[in-house]
């Protein structure tokens, strides 16, 4: 999640050669082609399924830009359990993330509801998409310069400022997809087409904002005894496919939700109630060989 490596000294090798580590940056071309598929999806989506049932649903897209935050959220946590953190897989992830997090979301809610909402003043909609994925690239690009700071000037917390571009677009998605399973009707019809937008800018200010989000680097995916965890994740994969067309529409905007008002609250709650949510206790020997993140 924006974090793909971080180290602003590894990016070459003794040999001054650059450093491209393959599982972490497949994790992120696997990102990157989520978002183009996404794209691609929203272009070739009919909005009245009735119509034309055998025409793509945009549905599709929606779920491309949901399993690109998958692919954000595993490329920098491979890169972490392997030791192979890089500035170019920052960069690279950067690329990525304007793409799948922030043209694929605005193209998608222009194309669906600005469109549509603004038919007597387009530019209306066109600036309201645009000021998002402006403000995802000014996210982005803040990321990238405070990580290529040095050491002792970086957020050594591993707190991110304003909400990550990811976790803004897989909000968009996965309420897109909530409203659709809800209505159950044609698109841009009801009062719901009016809180995409309005979401839209919300998110577009905290993505610049100054509150401060957790990115859960202390979570101790190297545990000596990690069966509890693993466990966990694979019944929680194994509800999501078998139930994916009732789950998903639902779960997938709670855990995004969560995490947004999470940022307001986290200021109010005490540090021992975060540090219980946010990392896990390791063992000495343990938390002695993994090297900290930066």
């Amino acid at each position: 999640m924006e974090a793909n490596n971080k180290t602003p000294n590894t990016n070459e090798s003794d040999d001054g050669r650059l450093r491209i580590y393959f599982l972490p940056n497949l994790m992120t071309a696997g990102n990157l082609f989520c978002g183009f598929l996404a794209i691609t999806k929203i272009v070739e989506a009919k909005l009245d399924p009735v119509a034309d049932p055998t025409y793509p649903d945009i549905r599709a897209a929606l779920l491309y830009i949901l399993l690109a935050c998958v692919f954000d959220l595993l490329d920098g946590r491979v890169a972490r359990m392997v030791g192979k953190e890089s500035p170019f897989g920052r960069e690279f992830d950067s690329l990525a993330d304007v793409v799948s997090f922030g043209v694929a979301p605005a193209f998608l809610v222009h194309r669906i509801v600005l469109r549509d909402v603004f038919v007597d003043l387009p530019e209306l909609g066109w600036l309201i998409a645009a000021i998002y994925l402006i403000c995802g690239a000014f996210r982005l690009a803040r990321f990238n310069c405070l990580a290529a700071m040095p050491q002792s000037q970086q957020n050594t917390s591993g707190d991110f400022t304003g909400v990550p571009i990811p976790m803004a677009a897989g909000m968009v998605a996965s309420l897109t997809l909530f409203l659709i399973w809800w209505e159950g009707k044609e698109f841009a019809v009801g009062t719901w087409r009016y809180v995409l937008p309005v979401l839209l800018l919300f998110l577009s200010y905290l993505m610049v904002s100054e509150i401060k989000y957790p990115s859960f680097k202390k979570l101790n995916w190297r545990a000596a005894k990690p069966f509890h965890k693993m466990l966990t994740i694979l019944l929680v994969l194994a509800c999501f496919f078998a139930f994916r067309e009732k789950i998903l529409p639902v779960i997938t905007p709670l855990v995004f939700t969560l995490y947004l008002l999470y940022g307001f609250i986290r200021p109010k709650i005490s540090r021992q109630m975060r540090r219980d949510i946010e990392e896990d206790e390791e063992d000495e020997e343990d938390a002695k060989s993994v090297p900290p993140a930066a």
